[in-house]
């Protein structure tokens, strides 16, 4: 609950969470590429980010108070979060997934095993070569981050939650998140127009997929 009034434009809480909803709603509809100058926008600009950055700026321009409301403690961390993951898992196809074989199952669990290392060992590394980079909490921050890269957003929102990041260091991992995503997206369209090519050299056998 709110422990000082707010000097926020937007004081009401359900004014408040419906200006975000309607927002979000307007990105991911921009984002679907209904007009070819949409389409060519968030061919460069991810929407993810934009569901970060505008939010931001109705709180730092004093829309809405980010701080003074109850709305992400405890509406939206203790209501909202545990049913997207819910939602999240109930939409896993576990059959599927199992016919796969267990070539894509070790891929997958090496591939999760190297994000938590990788987080480890580039901390460490950082540590030695440049230690205010990882000075504080910043910690905190890339388990969020490592949370994203494993289960998604939702999974580092809630690895905010586990760990107590600050909403500053979240932020800035958020944006190396949608960064991170979209360069490496960039990588695989590139690659896709050589898979043929790269699984004939790599002897990779694609049936299962």
């Amino acid at each position: 609950m709110p422990t000082e009034p707010s000097t926020a434009l937007i004081t009401n809480d359900i004014v408040g969470l419906g200006l975000i909803a309607a927002t979000l709603a307007v990105i991911f509809w921009a984002a679907s590429g209904p007009t070819p100058i949409l389409k060519k926008i968030f061919a460069w600009v991810p929407a993810l980010l934009l569901c970060y950055f505008i939010p931001a700026i109705y709180n730092t321009a004093g829309l809405i108070d980010g701080h003074n409301t109850p709305l992400y403690n405890p509406i939206a961390r203790d209501v909202l979060l545990p049913a997207a993951l819910v939602l999240l898992t109930l939409s896993i196809d576990l059959k599927g997934i199992m016919k796969l074989g267990p070539k894509l199952l070790v891929m997958f669990c090496a591939g999760t095993l190297g994000i938590i290392l990788g987080a480890i060992v580039s901390f460490q590394a950082m540590s030695w070569i440049h230690p205010a980079t990882v000075a504080g909490d910043t910690w905190k921050g890339m388990a969020a981050l490592a949370g994203s890269w494993i289960g998604g957003g939702a999974n580092m929102v809630a690895m905010r939650e586990v760990f107590g990041t600050d909403a500053t260091t979240f932020g800035q991992f958020a944006v190396v998140d949608v960064a991170c995503a979209s360069l490496w997206m960039a990588v695989l369209l590139f690659l896709a127009n050589r898979a043929k090519q790269i699984d004939a050299r790599s002897g990779a056998d694609t049936r299962a997929i």
